[in-house]
């Protein structure tokens, strides 16, 4: 269930254009959400080998085009909770790496659920002064209820990152932070880092996580 909840936030981070680190800077989170959201959904329907589930572009795509929207060491440090500060740093580097990988095969699988979905952005409940802020959205369907799709943002030097997801009320970093505490416990920092790695070795079912 948790694997086809990431999806359906998975599809708005996957093909996120690059953009001028002046231009990102100068928008306020929800209107960049709300631009490369559009920005997204167009670049993926005119894609044929995207939605054919090209597993080569896949990983390009979301390697090269997420990353710089998203505050990847804080997502990490926070999906490893409290025992990231016990790793040493080579063990911090190499579960970012290992952390990274596994989030590329996760979002590589997802872009070809992409239909006919429709963004609807909600009021932004911020002050202009904040630096952390939630970024709250829906995705409309052709059937079904609306999905909640809201994003945990903070500004930086360059401009607004993402550092977490929330897809109908279920964070990203919480769930990780749940199974990864697991691993620890069971085999220490060097198991989950084990533990990852063996994850991303296993080749993908059908070109796909």
């Amino acid at each position: 269930m948790m694997k086809k909840l990431l999806s359906f936030f998975l599809w708005l981070l996957l093909a996120v254009p690059a953009v001028t680190v002046a231009a990102s800077a100068a928008e306020s989170p929800d209107k960049l959400i709300e631009r490369l959201s559009n920005e997204i959904l167009d670049r993926i329907k005119a894609d044929a080998a995207l939605q054919a589930g090209d597993r080569k572009k896949l990983d390009d795509l979301v390697d090269n085009t997420v990353m710089p929207h998203v505050d990847f060491r804080r997502m990490t440090a926070l999906s490893v909770g409290r025992n990231w500060r016990a790793a040493t740093p080579e063990q911090q580097k190499q579960l970012m790496d290992e952390f990274r990988a596994l989030l590329i095969r996760t979002y590589a699988g997802a872009l070809s659920s992409v239909a006919d979905q429709k963004v609807r952005m909600r009021p932004l409940r911020a002050n202009p002064q904040d630096t952390d802020v939630i970024v709250r959205s829906e995705v409309v369907q052709p059937r079904g209820e609306p999905i909640q799709l809201d994003y945990r943002m903070s500004k930086v030097a360059d401009g607004w990152k993402i550092y977490d997801v929330n897809v109908l009320g279920v964070w990203l970093v919480e769930t990780y932070r749940t199974q990864f505490a697991q691993e620890v416990s069971a085999g220490g920092i060097e198991g989950l880092i084990r533990s990852l790695s063996e994850k991303n070795r296993k080749p993908a079912a059908n070109g796909k996580t």
